[in-house]
């Protein structure tokens, strides 16, 4: 293919410098970085702002678009800014405008918006041709004296004008409106805070320059000042050592809360109002989110949510369910939605150098900032005092001369001559004689030659307080405190953000009484928790009441006795734990079911619950299992410290075998088995070595035929409680631990209770002691409560007594003990005529039979 083109001489460079590609990328990318850290995201720490907030305000300034001026375009305002100083997108420079006018974004707002600015749901700015601005009175104290030689001015992008480097800044407005941006590897978020508190902190590092960080913070243990950072938005914080860590290091994490209050009505249908949201949430965002979880039953008990909110303020209204506790619907909401983290990165510049900078650092930048201003201001004025001054003096000199300076001026042939002649007839200066020259005649009368001697006299004192204030470091911070308290008088206000101690999650179990409760647990895993407080002791021998109705074919398997705050180690007939929480078992009636276990526990098909451990009671030492074939095993209670919601093994069981009951002990102790015939044997508990959760363990006893073990007991060496024996057709005895004699593990153990066709066999073994209580259920559901000492204390090898009397076609289920029973309550008032038998019928007549 031709082209016309003719082909470029070779011309020779002047200067051709090799470098390494390496070594020209990382300076290249050095430059670009400290260009967007200086130039873009990070605020400079003496006025607060970033370049295009500065410029901004600057070109308004310029525009004379200033608070007490009417509204201009934001599109004039944008368009000024880009042209001369920003050289930029216009959306930039918009969104930088828009959020100076967000009162949710800016604690003091330095741009007052007329139109859409935007929402706290997100919304937009609307397009900068229909909005409009000014700047607000605090960002004129940002301006203040800018002309008075109080900052340097540099070449903007094109050196056609000059512009600021940084604003005079009367107010402490980095810490005032906070800052935020994301810079080439680093960033900074600085929170808002109340201005009358930002500036009794400056005031403060006046007064006292050597002060620590902490002489700053106002906790509950120091008066401070600042006491935290003040959201436009309100909420709440909740974490102080995150403040201490934000305060003393820069940087820091806050827990912000929204603040909600509850609203009762008589209907049982509570409300929870939203009335403040953390800092930079957005409402309508988060209002969406949460109607997902309810969809999704992450969060449960709310209705309906309904955004009220208006010019006047947020109010968000979730109508909580009928039944529901509104502290547990907070609580859920708090966990997932209306607690946000605030991470503080007190970054921003010094030197156009990037820092991480305490409190005080921050602080003490603003004031030396404040410091040179007003050096600057002060000697700017002087030196316009003293040339005022100067121009009086010639004047002075003219009003005591008068005839005869009006005559050298009247023979004067020109301008220049009378000037000329001024200064040699009265040394005066070039100046003082060309303002005489000018002065009408008007102003030679006597009530002008007192004005100007007054001015005179304002002028000197001028003079002499300006320079005061130069060459006294004292009274230059004087300047600078009287004008922060003027600015504290105009415009600081009330706190927003409250500062509240954390007093944890509310959660349901805060929400629950402390009671203990009889839960029953049936063979096809229904299970409920009843108030023990239903069930009055009894005298022994009694029928008890009716404590739950199983379905048809169904019969209680598991009865035992916990409060409903304990966290409890359940043990199935399989070998497997579980740990559950008390108070999430469903709290039922007497006459109820109860629920599927499954909702609670995931049991798997003929999985029943044998044996329950309370976490408080495991601390240390160990458990002691026993399974149906006559297995021993220990294992230390460090190996359940981690249950997780499906179980985890407890012990490896042979085909055929089964877990029966577990016991916690000290590792020093005896074991007792006792067996479904009546035998029990006691043995050292080191006869039995600690094992692994996976181990099988070892043999316990030594059965005869199908006799399987009924329970475990653990005992001390000078135990002296008794042993609690509880047979399934209703009877039992109790005999104390020392006429069981100690044995080696393996052998046939003692004769314990005599297990013929009146008794049954064995259905539980446990320790008692004086004043304890017993919960004993049988399988149909009926419960019966009495004091142990109900029960006779007889000797080994007996019958027993009935302790509870059964319907011929029923069985006890199990027993449990309630520890350390305070009630002395009379038998004889709490038995219930219909379902009770009165206790006189339980006469001993069949104690005779127990020998």
């Amino acid at each position: 293919m031709s082209s016309d083109v003719p082909d470029a001489p070779d011309v020779p460079a002047d200067n051709v410098e090799a470098v390494r590609i390496e070594d020209e990328m990382e300076q290249s990318y050095i430059d670009y970085a400290m260009s967007v850290i200086v130039g873009r995201a990070l605020p400079d720490a003496r006025d607060g702002l970033k370049p295009v907030q500065r410029r901004i305000l600057y070109a308004m300034d310029e525009m004379g678009v200033s608070s007490r001026s009417g509204h201009r375009k934001s599109s004039s305002i944008v368009g000024d800014t880009m042209g001369n100083y920003h050289p930029h997108g216009d959306s930039a420079i918009y969104d930088a405008l828009a959020r100076m006018a967000q009162d949710f974004s800016l604690r003091y707002p330095l741009v007052d918006g007329q139109g859409n600015f935007g929402s706290v749901d997100g919304d937009p700015p609307a397009a900068m041709r229909y909005t409009e601005a000014r700047m607000a009175p605090i960002a004129e104290e940002l301006m203040a004296d800018i002309d008075k030689d109080t900052v340097d001015f540099e070449g903007n992008y094109d050196d056609r004008l000059t512009e600021p480097a940084v604003l005079p800044a009367a107010v402490p407005n980095l810490l005032v409106n906070g800052a935020s941006g994301i810079a080439v590897g680093m960033s900074t978020n600085i929170p808002p805070h109340n201005l009358g508190e930002v500036i009794d902190a400056a005031i403060h590092v006046i007064d006292d320059p050597d002060c620590s960080v902490s002489e700053l913070i106002d906790t509950p243990d120091s008066e401070g000042h600042i006491k935290g950072p003040d959201f436009p938005t309100g909420a709440n914080i909740v974490n102080r050592e995150g403040l201490w860590n934000a305060y003393t290091e820069g940087r820091g994490r806050l827990r912000v809360r929204a603040e909600m209050d509850t609203e009762y009505d008589e209907t049982g249908s509570d409300r929870i109002v939203i009335t403040e949201l953390p800092y930079q949430e957005n409402k309508a965002r988060r209002i969406e989110r949460i109607a997902e979880d309810v969809q999704e039953d992450k969060i449960e008990g709310i209705r309906d949510i309904r955004d009220e909110s208006d010019r006047n303020g947020v109010r968000v209204v979730i109508e909580c369910k009928r039944g529901a506790n509104a502290d547990v619907v907070k609580n859920q909401l708090l966990e997932h939605h209306l607690e946000n983290t605030f991470s503080v990165i007190s970054l921003a510049l010094i030197d156009d150098q990037p820092r991480v900078l305490n409190l005080k650092q921050l602080l003490e930048a603003f004031v030396d900032h404040r410091r040179e201003v007003v050096r600057r201001r002060s000697q700017f004025e002087l030196d316009e005092a003293e040339d005022r001054a100067h121009i009086l003096e010639g004047r002075l000199t003219a009003l005591d001369n008068v005839e005869n300076v009006v005559e050298i001026v009247r023979n004067s042939e020109d301008r220049d001559a009378a000037m000329a002649g001024l200064r040699e007839s009265y040394d005066l200066s070039a100046d003082q004689a060309e303002h005489i020259v000018r002065m009408q005649l008007g102003s030679l009368t006597s009530m002008e030659a007192g004005e100007i001697e007054s001015e005179y006299q304002d002028v000197q004192a001028e003079i002499q307080w300006l320079e005061t204030v130069l060459s006294d470091e004292s009274k230059l911070l004087g300047v600078i405190k009287d004008e922060l308290r003027e600015i504290r008088e105009e415009y600081a206000d009330e706190r927003r953000t409250r500062i509240i101690e954390d007093a944890g999650s509310v959660t349901r179990e805060d929400l629950i009484a402390e009671e203990e409760v009889v839960v029953a647990v049936s063979e096809e895993d229904y299970v409920k928790r009843m108030a023990l407080s239903e069930f009055d002791p009894q005298h022994r021998g009694g029928k008890g009441i009716i404590g739950s109705r199983p379905k048809e074919g169904d019969r209680v398997s598991t009865v035992f006795t916990a409060s409903t705050h304990d966290y409890l180690l359940c043990f199935t007939n399989q070998g497997q734990v579980y740990r559950l929480k008390v108070f999430e078992l469903p709290e039922m009636g007497r006459t109820a079911r109860g629920t599927s276990a499954v909702n609670v526990i995931d049991l798997d098909d003929g999985e029943e619950i044998t044996a329950v451990v309370n976490t408080d009671d495991v601390d240390e030492g160990y458990l002691a299992m026993a399974t149906r074939n006559g297995y021993v095993k220990r294992t230390a209670v460090s190996a359940f410290e981690n249950v997780h919601s499906g179980g985890i093994r407890a012990l490896t069981l042979e085909p055929a075998d089964s877990l029966v009951d577990v016991e916690v002990t000290t590792g020093d102790g005896d074991l007792l088995l006792g067996t479904r015939r009546g035998m029990t044997i006691r043995f050292a508990e080191t006869d039995a070595r600690p094992m692994g959760r996976s181990a099988r363990g070892v043999n316990g006893i030594d059965l005869e035929g199908d006799d399987r073990v009924a329970g475990l007991v653990a005992a001390e060496a000078d135990d002296d409680r008794h042993l609690l024996t509880v047979t399934k057709h209703g009877y039992g005895k109790r005999t104390p631990l020392s006429e069981y004699r100690r044995q080696s593990r393996y052998g046939k153990g003692l004769i314990d209770i005599k297990t013929d066709e009146r008794n049954g066999p064995v259905c539980s073994i446990d320790a008692v002691s004086a004043g304890e209580d017993l919960a004993i259920m049988s399988e149909s559901g009926q419960i019966m409560r009495t004091h142990v000492d109900e029960v006779s204390t007889v000797g080994r090898n007996t019958k027993g007594v009935v302790v509870m009397r059964l319907a011929d076609d029923d069985r006890v289920a199990g027993v449990d003990v309630v520890p350390d029973a305070n009630e002395n309550v009379d038998a004889n008032e709490n038995v219930d005529a219909n379902e009770n038998v009165d206790a006189n019928e339980n006469v001993d007549a069949d104690r005779a039979n127990s020998e």
